[in-house]
């Protein structure tokens, strides 16, 4: 099982950029799907988490601009980003997990796409 992200690439300010992430050969639907991003020197945060009821997270520094999906039969995730800011750019991953006694839990992760925001 791998998780394949996409979408990555260079914005504008205040422009956008649509990632997607899909857990390759895994037979399971995951409960929970999140977007975690990071920049050099920093520790990985949290940008959105969904899970398979369509219930969602988001970091307080991009509610109202992103905007994250899954298609529970594709195990496919995605994240909208819109209105970028410079302060975005980052690396930014997939994790597939689940809920572990009512706790949410990380699993795979996948290989990151780096997201550059021009000023």
């Amino acid at each position: 099982v791998q998780l394949q992200a996409s979408g990555g690439g260079l914005a504008q300010a205040g422009g956008s950029l649509r990632l997607s992430c899909e857990a390759i050969g895994s037979p399971n639907l995951y409960s929970l799907m999140s977007w975690y991003r990071q920049t050099p020197g920093k520790q990985r945060e949290l940008v959105a988490d969904i899970t398979h009821r369509g219930d969602t997270t988001y970091a307080d520094p991009v509610k109202g601009r992103f905007t994250i999906s899954r298609t529970n039969a594709k195990n496919e995730v995605y994240l909208q980003m819109s209105d970028l800011k410079p302060e975005d750019t980052a690396v930014y991953y997939c994790n597939a997990g689940y809920f572990g006694a009512g706790e949410k839990v990380l699993g795979l992760w996948g290989q990151g796409t780096l997201v550059t925001v021009s000023s």
